[in-house]
């Protein structure tokens, strides 16, 4: 797959094993570039192991996976961080970094991705306005709520414009009314900017409300639900 191809995702006849154990097998998925498609699935059904192959962070028994362009079954270490420039991730637990300001954790991931340095300083005020964050640039995490927090992550996550934003059960740990906030910013961040976004979620009232395309993992297999 190239730039040329319609999807961002594209996986075939893929085979995820945790240890010598299959998790996942003959994973057909391929998900168009501006889609968003939400990822569903009980407790243990695979869905760690799906994303974290998607972050490249799982290695690839059989099978081929194409994101972003990207072959992850040939996809070296070394080159790993210039993969993850190209795709944004959102967690569960905001994996912010505690003793720095929000300007200071968006500087931390400019820096490590080699963005312009002239360049940084405009783009923090830009993407903290976006997610409407601005007047909490010199806020601490632990001094921000969790909608405030996982906002932040979300402005992390673009930076670099990513074609392809992946999210880990985002709204977790937040109450009905900061998941609303979130998922419209999701809703917002796909529909504005054309990012495709592959969201995992348990909460069935998000698919209610922010309809879009449902897979389901179920007994190690991934199935359209509609």
């Amino acid at each position: 797959m190239d730039d040329k191809s319609p999807y961002v995702i594209d996986l075939h006849g893929l085979d995820l094993y945790y240890g010598d154990q299959p998790v996942l097998t003959e994973i057909n998925f391929k998900l168009a570039k501006s889609e968003f498609a939400y990822l569903v699935g009980f407790t243990g059904s695979g869905k760690s192991t799906f994303l974290r192959c998607l972050y490249g962070a799982q290695p690839i028994k059989r099978g081929s996976a194409i994101v972003t362009g990207i072959d992850l079954k040939r996809l070296k270490s070394s080159e790993l961080h210039l993969y993850r420039r190209k795709i944004g991730m959102v967690f569960q637990d905001f994996k912010l970094l505690p003793d720095m300001t929000s300007a200071q954790n968006l500087e931390f991931v400019l820096r490590a991705t080699a963005y312009p340095k002239k360049q940084r300083k405009s783009r923090i005020k830009e993407v903290l306005q976006w997610v409407g964050l601005e007047h909490k640039e010199n806020s601490y995490p632990s001094l921000m709520s969790g909608g405030e927090q996982q906002r932040l992550a979300i402005a992390r996550a673009i930076l670099n414009d990513p074609a392809l934003i992946i999210a880990d059960e985002p709204t977790g740990n937040l109450d009905p009314f900061m998941t609303d906030e979130i998922m419209y910013l999701f809703s917002r961040l796909n529909k504005e900017k054309g990012t495709a976004i592959l969201l995992a979620t348990h909460d069935y009232r998000v698919l209610d409300k922010f309809p879009a395309r449902v897979v389901k993992l179920e007994g190690g297999v991934l199935k359209n639900e509609y």
